[in-house]
């Protein structure tokens, strides 16, 4: 191996790993990451504290400008508008070329837009980048009245934080209750009702058009209801951004093709993040993963497979969100064919697992547990055996299981 050069299309956290992870393995010769917003910043506090303002920008860098010229990592800030694979490099908007030995594509995704009448307006709103909740932070005043279509994680945060900010806030989805897949239907159900309870507007529907009025919004369901509002924000997932691979001739399905090393249908070209897709070497396809943690796993894994050394071991795959001052966590899988067992307190719903027929745990989720879901990825990991009495006895904790 003799790597010299390599350049990381994409400074999000996906990117900054693969940086941060090769210096750290002892990789010495040049390091780029290309992206237009410059130094790379942390994602999942845009709905919360940044659009808060309880961060500000510098308070959201995933590290100081100084990290990068102590690590020699430049910072190239330009957007790629092609990939070269022969010499390997990419061509800058500008015109300008760049050259490496291996490319990293950490390009992340776009938000999906709503595939009906209006959806592709202007003025609807997302949530993807800074800039973008810069606007919405500008658009929420007291009294605002803005419509949240889609009431997953990203929806949901959202719509705490512009509750909180005065707003007066209406969530669209035309499931009930969404996240059931993430946490199970039973948590989810409890999530989902604290929107209603904090005040906020709760419509199970499917929207077919939104139109501007001369006020600002209107959002027409397909039974008929109408919704006048000011703003519309839009949070229904997102689409990969492949094409700068594509136009280069590497393989996609719904995401960048990548193998369990991260590594592209290109030898020297590897894929982290959002937008990569694992195919096993039996051709099968793993679904793309779309949070925090995947992103620094893939950004580890990718590292350690471009200097040719032992792959890092993950856990099962873990997510956290926050809504109205509660905290959510999930671990594994809640959606695997198995039952599930409930830990109460107080009548309510605490903690959820997932379990399999040999009495395996295959996810868990819990609100406002953290070391609970700590305790169960260990078990997960592990492959523990826990009797379902004690994970549904709320006076047994679940660290002590985990041993």
């Amino acid at each position: 191996m003799n790597i010299q050069s390599i350049l990381i299309i994409g400074g999000g956290l996906a990117g900054f790993t693969v940086a941060q992870n090769l210096r750290s393995r002892g990789y010495a010769g040049r390091l780029d990451i290309i992206d237009p917003a410059g130094i790379p910043y942390d994602r999942p506090p845009l709905s919360k504290g940044y659009l808060l303002g309880d961060k500000d920008a510098a308070g959201i860098e995933l590290a100081p400008a100084a990290w990068f010229t102590e690590y020699r990592v430049g910072l190239v800030r330009a957007t790629v508008r092609a990939l070269e694979l022969e010499p390997l490099g990419v061509e800058l908007e500008d015109g300008q070329r760049l050259h490496a030995d291996r490319l990293v594509l950490a390009t992340g995704g776009s938000a999906r837009p709503l595939p009906i009448r209006g959806g592709d307006l202007g003025s609807v709103l997302v949530l993807r980048n800074k800039e973008d909740a810069d606007r919405l932070r500008t658009k929420i005043v007291p009294g605002t009245r803005l419509v949240i279509v889609g009431a997953g994680l990203i929806g949901a945060e959202v719509a705490s934080s512009a509750l909180a900010l005065g707003a007066e806030v209406t969530l669209v989805d035309p499931v009930d209750p969404p996240l059931v897949p993430a946490v199970g239907p039973e948590l989810a159900r409890r999530l989902h009702a604290m929107h209603g309870d904090a005040g906020i507007t709760v419509i199970h529907g499917t929207p077919v058009g939104i139109a501007r009025t001369q006020g600002g919004h209107r959002l027409e369901m397909a039974d008929g209801q109408v919704v006048d509002c000011d703003e519309v924000l839009v949070g229904i997932g997102i689409i990969p951004n492949t094409e700068l691979a594509q136009a280069a001739g590497l393989e996609t399905d719904n995401g960048v093709l990548v193998d369990t090393n991260q590594r592209t249908s290109h030898p020297g070209v590897f894929a982290v993040g959002d937008m990569a897709r694992t195919r096993n070497a039996d051709g099968t396809l793993l679904r793309r993963g779309e949070h925090w943690e995947h992103a620094m796993n893939t950004g580890a894994t990718a590292a350690a497979a471009l200097l040719e050394q032992e792959l890092p071991v993950h856990g099962a795959s873990w997510f956290w969100s926050d809504r109205h001052g509660t905290h959510v966590e999930g671990v594994g899988d809640m959606n695997a064919e198995g039952t599930t067992i409930l830990r109460m307190n107080d009548g309510e719903p605490v903690a959820a697992f997932r379990i399999a027929a040999d009495g395996r745990m295959l996810g868990a989720a819990a609100i406002d547990g953290g070391l609970t879901i700590r305790a169960a990825r260990r078990i997960i990991d592990k492959g523990i055996i826990v009797q379902p009495v004690s994970l549904a006895d709320p006076g047994v904790p679940l660290k002590k299981l985990a041993r």
